[in-house]
């Protein structure tokens, strides 16, 4: 599991290709577009009882405290269509969300002025870091529903985070905790070669050497 970005360093690189002019500007450099929804994790598919399901908040905030899937649907619920990028070469364009929008919560959460980061943490075993300032885009979303439908199981259900602009390694399924922190510090797959801010458009694929993915990478796995 942990010598994923390795194995996809070792494979030979296949040049993209079949991107349309008017679409060349959504796509980033080594991607190719798919109507599919690829299904990638490591793990097994957690199962949740939503009666005791809860969101902790913790680390640098003036309280610690949980939501529970309740309480978050309670909230404002927002709708957004955004593209979004695998850094294993596959970009699904128009894709629609519906959940929390992470400025619509961050006023609840009560983070401290220092904390400057935040770590996503998620079953099974895993975690992600992001810039504080990044997760408060406006269209970085708590999302419970994809394409008008809850959420499947192996897509995140009961709420995953949607960061479009980064790889969607940073959209963490699964979500059960956020964790605000005064410095950086690597989540699961920036531990283990992949690179810590992972911006698509700037190929942020590997922490070291900037070996290519192949575009078919993607193509054997499940998929929606």
């Amino acid at each position: 599991m942990n010598n994923k970005a390795e194995r996809l360093k070792k494979v030979n690189y296949v040049k993209s290709t079949g991107v349309s002019p008017e679409l060349a500007h959504r796509v980033p450099p080594g991607q190719i577009v798919t109507e599919r929804f690829p299904i990638l994790h490591e793990g097994e598919v957690p199962q949740y009882d939503l009666g005791s399901w809860s969101l902790r908040v913790f680390g640098e905030v003036e309280q610690e405290r949980t939501f529970s899937y309740e309480e978050l649907m309670a909230l404002p619920q927002t709708k957004m269509v955004r593209d979004i990028h695998c850094v294993t070469r596959w970009s699904k364009l128009d894709t629609e969300w519906e959940g929390v929008k992470f400025t619509d919560l961050f006023p609840l959460l009560g983070a401290k002025p220092d904390a400057k980061y935040v770590m996503i943490h998620a079953d099974e075993d895993y975690d992600t870091n992001l810039p504080l300032e990044d997760v408060l885009h406006e269209d970085v979303m708590l999302a419970h529903r994809f394409n008008g439908e809850p959420l499947t199981d192996k897509h995140g259900w009961p709420l995953r985070l949607v960061v479009p602009h980064l790889y969607f390694w940073k959209s963490a399924k699964w979500i059960r905790g956020i964790e605000f922190m005064k410095e950086d510090r690597p989540g699961f797959w920036e531990r283990n070669g992949f690179h810590n801010y992972a911006d698509p458009f700037k190929e942020q694929r590997f922490s070291g050497e900037d070996l290519m993915i192949p575009e078919d990478e993607w193509m054997g796995k499940d998929f929606d």
